[in-house]
């Protein structure tokens, strides 16, 4: 029972309505006795309304606070690894050396996917965009894995788990490979997870070179740092996918689907197709300048975020890792990657853009450092979906193993009223 009450007055009558505690955050007023006295509430995008009760991840927009099961997001990115981050996401906790262990040798076991599915690339275009392909591979998953779809059976869910996060690096590098026109590489059992990535992404059956370790460590948190983000546009698509009872791959390629609009998975996209724009770094005063007039369409891209009003804690380590990565591969000098530190530094330093906060996000590091590593533009958003895999199937798994309802949203009706021919 909940310790206090909101009061609503509509038409001289007084509704209570419970209001609820989180262990951190706003409290929640819960409004569902209002369907039943006629009423709905109004709130465009969501932005207003909790739709689940979750205990996977909080963010604090205000403070610049991400949290994954109460551990920063910052310690996460230095002290663990993107699997020892799904494992908390999707059990709750950290695993132990046993747990890691055998964690990682699941996850490893699972990264074939069955030869069949090959084949199913020949069916797209070779000049298809790489999220299209993303989203029908993932979504016939279930068509070759059809042993573990009973969503009500705890195992099932877990095996499906497993495949997910083994297969979707696997599939990523399938599609980078047949948009190339180069044979398919199988997974390594003795590579790391982000080491196997890049293995099937840049190696050819002709020529095998070794992964930089340095490059390895940047991918790793490129997928730690985008494994969650709690209840985005993607996530909750996937939420109320599963609501419906879907199975698991569907509810993924869901997802997939929701991450592809450029205003949620394209904007470290946006910022190089930014930097292309501006061209050189002497245009940047002119861009900056253009950036400030609200009449003017541009808009710097990678700096601000729609949640964060403080700085992203994922661009700190975002940064770092950057710095890192343009060091070992000697591309200080490229004048693309020179022109963004230009305009990062710029903008850190100018006083429209720090009162305002807009400060470099994580899409803005991830975007050049991506960039620097040698995947395509066009791959960006299909890196993003596989490191938020874990995520999306953590919070499956906490609705389907919770009290689930089928989500139904509500609409206020503008349309005419019945009319006869």
């Amino acid at each position: 029972m909940a310790d206090k009450k909101a009061q609503l007055t509509i038409d001289g009558k007084t509704l209570d309505l419970p209001v609820y505690s989180g262990t951190v955050g706003p409290d929640v007023i819960d409004v569902r006795s209002l369907t039943g006295e006629g009423y709905f509430t109004y709130d465009p995008g969501f932005v207003s309304t909790a739709a689940c009760e979750s205990a996977i991840t909080y963010i604090d927009g205000e403070k610049g606070v991400l949290l994954h099961r109460g551990y920063p997001i910052e310690q996460l990115a230095e002290k663990a690894t993107f699997l020892e981050t799904c494992h908390l996401l999707l059990f709750g906790e950290l695993p132990t050396e046993e747990e890691k262990a055998k964690f990682e040798d699941i996850i490893t076991h699972h990264t074939m996917v069955h030869d069949q599915l090959s084949d199913f690339f020949h069916g797209f275009r070779r000049d298809s965009h790489p999220m299209a392909i993303m989203c029908g591979v993932v979504g016939a998953l279930s068509a070759f894995y059809h042993d573990s779809l009973d969503i009500n059976d705890p195992r099932h869910r877990e095996v499906s788990a497993f495949r997910l996060i083994a297969k979707i690096p696997t599939i990523a590098a399938m599609v980078y490979k047949y948009s190339i026109g180069q044979p398919f590489m199988y997974p390594k059992n003795e590579l790391s997870y982000s080491e196997n990535f890049l293995h099937m992404m840049f190696n050819t059956p002709a020529e095998e070179k070794p992964i930089n370790p340095v490059i390895a460590r940047a991918m790793d948190r490129i997928f730690l740092l985008h494994a969650d983000h709690e209840q985005n546009a993607s996530t909750s698509t996937v939420r109320l996918a599963g609501s419906t009872g879907a199975n698991p791959f569907a509810c993924i390629a869901a997802g997939i689907a929701a991450l592809w609009g450029p205003a949620h998975g394209g904007a470290n996209e946006a910022v190089l197709k930014m930097l292309d724009e501006i061209g050189t770094a002497d245009n940047i005063p002119e861009f900056i300048e253009k950036a400030k007039d609200k009449n003017d369409p541009f808009r710097l891209m990678g700096f601000g975020h729609r949640v964060y009003k403080n700085y992203d804690p994922r661009a700190k380590v975002m940064k770092q890792t950057c710095d890192e990565v343009l060091e070992e591969l000697g591309l200080q000098d490229d004048p693309q990657l020179k022109m963004a530190m230009e305009l990062e530094k710029i903008a850190l330093e100018d006083e429209y853009f720090v009162k305002r906060n807009l400060y470099p996000n994580v899409d803005f590091y991830s975007g050049i450092i991506l960039k620097a590593i040698g995947i395509p533009t066009e791959m960006f958003t299909v890196i993003f979906a596989t490191g938020r895999t874990p995520g999306w199937i953590a919070h499956w798994h906490e609705m389907i193993g919770g009290n689930n309802r089928i989500g139904r949203p509500r609409q206020l009706y503008t349309g005419e009223t019945k009319r006869d021919l």
